[in-house]
């Protein structure tokens, strides 16, 4: 048979007369390739499998073993577990970068350093890239970069979240500019995406340098404890620069960041910890600006009474009590997913659900500062709002505030522009909007937190509310200055210290017996689920920043 073919081949070159492309001329020449295709298929084969096999590797098992030693999870480890089982699908796991200098044509990992793709949470879509510390420390290069972006703009195409892991020692020096310019390209989709769909970034180990404005950028900012860090200029510089002595949990620590500088909006134990609750937190967002809020089954009555709401509020007006207790109340289950709990204590914000559905819950803090309105809680606060309302998540206000936080460090601070930040976040809002006064509301702060005047849908009282200018006794002593100020402080409290004036001119829709705040709240929210209310066409607003 071979011999037969062979002289059908010889003979159809030699003779001119047969057409090159006729069917005998291919079938012969297809005996002598296929034994070849088929070796060059195998090859292939082989080389894709080493080099995937590669890509799973990252960096190899001894910088594999370092990064276990120093209780952190690898790069894929991470994706496993944050994701569904099964459901990851990884994008560009051959890429590699071009660099040639320094030597670094020598060494090269297939995916680089970073595992890119998508899969699901809770069989929701979200895309995700998890920086590889094993391979050159997960620093940023081109092609890095480049994966990155393909994702998000993969996410903002479908219209899903994006979750980065981020672990890495920031940009690649060998790189020079070109990893800047990578770093570029990603801020700009960070804020192409600001808005259109949620972004998460988890810190789980170093950021430094200009890889921390990717997650600032983002909508929120988790860091694992110990392990994480974020900071522009580390501690050896600081010490150059200043001559201060800093270590890198002291300068950009997961403690700093969530309860001083804010930057951080909660920080978990550890990696396996984070991913988990992470799970959690992602079921509470929309994948999107184009869906509402999040409704999942719910077994907790929506008319439950809570007996309990009747007496929280203590009998004594300057006495404190935990709002937070009212919260998990009124919400399904008692369950409240709290954002920043560690930082401006003075206000409370986060998700919960009521009657299946995803709510954000602000409400001022009466143990810390009296519940008062300072620099710190009007910016928290005013970026909770913000969010909400950026993916119709309905907000639910409880106010106890006696006013902005007098001082001058607040004033030289700028507290008059930082609050405004809150007032403006709250005027903007065009999501549902439900208010519940439980106690005071005094001054420029009961218009600042949700009050009808900011088009709030519907505004309830507790009895034990308080609308006023002000408290009683300063009240006094400024209208009566010294005249029998006992007897004219209890003809004001009559008069004002009560929820009735606000009542009278519709600026509370009702006034509550609080064991029904729950059941009010649910069919508030079945009734303003189908609300439309537009702000007036501009480009973007100038909201002091």
């Amino acid at each position: 048979m071979a011999a037969a073919c062979r002289f059908a081949r010889n003979f159809l070159l030699k003779n001119s007369a047969f057409p090159k492309q006729s069917a005998i001329f291919r079938h012969a020449r297809c005996m002598g390739v296929v034994a070849g295709s088929t070796q060059h298929t195998l090859s292939v084969k082989r080389r894709i499998d080493k080099a995937r096999d590669a890509s799973l590797l990252g960096g190899g098992q001894k910088r594999i073993d370092k990064q276990h030693q120093k209780g952190k999870l690898t790069a894929r480890e991470r994706i496993n577990l944050m994701l569904d089982p099964g459901s990851f699908v990884e994008y560009d796991a051959f890429l590699e970068h071009n660099c040639t200098d320094f030597n670094m044509q020598g060494e090269k990992y297939p995916g680089d350093s970073v595992v890119t793709g998508r899969g699901t949470i809770n069989g929701r879509m979200c895309f995700v890239f998890s920086q590889d510390f094993t391979v050159f420390g997960g620093s940023l290069s081109g092609a890095h970069a480049k994966k990155i972006c393909k994702v998000m703009d993969q996410a903002m195409l479908v219209g899903a979240p994006v979750i980065g892991l981020n672990d890495s020692g920031g940009a690649r020096i060998q790189e020079g500019v070109e990893s800047l310019a990578g770093y570029a390209d990603i801020f700009q989709r960070n804020v192409n995406a600001s808005g259109v769909i949620p972004q998460i970034s988890l810190i789980m180990g170093p950021c430094a340098g200009g890889a921390v404005y990717s997650p600032a950028l983002t909508d929120w900012t988790f860091m694992v404890k110990d392990t994480s860090y974020l900071f522009i200029t580390g501690p050896e510089v600081v010490k150059s620069v200043t001559n201060e002595d800093v270590t890198q949990e002291e300068l950009g620590g997961a403690k700093t960041h969530t309860t001083i500088s804010g930057v951080a909006h909660r920080a978990f134990e550890n990696d396996v910890d984070g991913l988990l609750q992470l799970r959690e937190f992602f079921d509470f967002l929309p994948l999107s600006n184009q869906d509402p809020a999040p409704i999942r089954d719910c077994y907790d009555p929506w008319d439950r009474m809570v007996p309990g709401l009747d007496t929280v509020v203590p009998l004594e007006t300057t006495a404190a009590y935990d709002i937070v207790d009212v919260i998990t109340g009124v919400a399904d289950d008692s369950h409240f997913f709290e954002i920043m709990p560690a930082y401006a204590k003075n206000i409370v914000v986060g998700f919960a659900r009521m009657n299946g559905r995803t709510v954000g819950i602000v409400g001022n803090q009466p143990k810390v500062a009296a519940g008062c309105l300072d620099i710190n809680a009007s910016v928290k606060g005013a970026r909770f709002v913000r969010f909400c309302d950026s993916f119709n998540i309905p907000i639910v206000t409880f106010v106890d505030v006696p006013g902005f936080l007098p001082g001058t460090s607040q004033e030289f601070g700028g507290i008059i522009r930082h609050g405004a930040k809150l007032l403006f976040a709250y005027a903007e809002a065009t999501v549902p909007k439900i208010t519940v006064i439980t106690r005071k509301a005094y001054g420029g702060a009961y218009d600042v937190m949700s009050s009808k005047h900011l088009r709030g849908d519907t505004n309830y009282a507790w009895p034990t509310a308080e609308v006023a200018v002000m408290g009683a006794k300063g009240a006094v002593s400024i209208i009566f200055r010294g005249k029998d100020q006992a007897k004219n402080e209890a003809e004001y409290v009559e008069k004002f210290a009560n929820p009735f004036p606000a009542a009278v001119r519709g600026f509370v829709d009702d006034i509550i017996e609080p064991r029904t705040t729950r059941k009010q709240i649910c069919q508030d929210l079945d009734v303003l689920a189908s609300k439309k209310l537009v702000n007036p066409w501009k480009k973007h607003a100038n909201m002091p920043l």
